[in-house]
């Protein structure tokens, strides 16, 4: 099996709890329709370690240009305090080679205000944290934003930074890392809480091992 690696970007005040669903249950075989299919690798702006904005110290596993589209299987992107200054522009502009080369990219809170200004929202349905948000973003995409938690359309998904499960749920999704039925259990556990969408899963679990 070849194993894909899904790129994390990791850049000071990074808004930990975006992303932490989606990565890891990427990481996480329990439940997955081909365990070991996916890895998370971080990338930063350098090698050098960043702070997040829980206080986590994090070496990145690369340097931004390090990564290749052809390398990756997704390039997600959380929210952090800078996207709306010019830091974290390398990255807008790493998230549109992605798009180029057909590979997925996922942003969520203000990384969605990274897309909007490198003009990737321009003619794609999306979300993120409010419509206003995105219009300091100078963008033309305005007519394409969809009042919902998280938006998928082709390749690229975005959410609001308040969405963290619904983001996960997109990510997954797109990734195929579940069957759709186990996705939506997944969703229903961690979302609602849901006893019976647990019993669901235990059930499919159960069922893989016997096979």
């Amino acid at each position: 099996m070849t194993t894909k690696t899904v790129h994390a970007a990791v850049y000071d005040t990074l808004a930990d709890w975006e992303i932490g669903a989606a990565t890891a249950h990427i990481n996480n075989p329990e439940w997955q329709l081909a365990p070991g299919t996916f890895e998370v690798r971080t990338v930063g702006l350098t090698k050098d370690p960043i702070v997040t904005k829980g206080g986590m110290r994090i070496v990145p596993d690369l340097a931004i240009a390090e990564l290749s589209p052809a390398e990756s299987a997704m390039l997600i992107l959380p929210g952090a305090d800078t996207w709306m200054g010019d830091e974290l522009e390398p990255f807008a502009r790493k998230a549109s080679e992605f798009v180029a080369a057909g590979v997925p990219v996922a942003a969520i809170c203000g990384a969605t205000f990274g897309l909007a200004k490198a003009g990737l929202l321009d003619d794609r349905k999306h979300t993120s944290n409010v419509a206003e948000f995105l219009v300091y973003s100078g963008y033309s995409g305005a007519d394409h934003y969809v009042e919902q938690p998280a938006v998928t359309d082709g390749q690229v998904v975005t959410a609001s930074g308040t969405a963290p499960f619904e983001f996960a749920r997109e990510v997954l999704g797109v990734l195929g890392v579940y069957e759709p039925h186990i996705l939506d259990a997944w969703y229903r556990l961690f979302a609602y809480r849901e006893p019976a969408a647990y019993a669901e899963l235990d059930a499919y679990e159960q069922t893989k091992s016997q096979a």
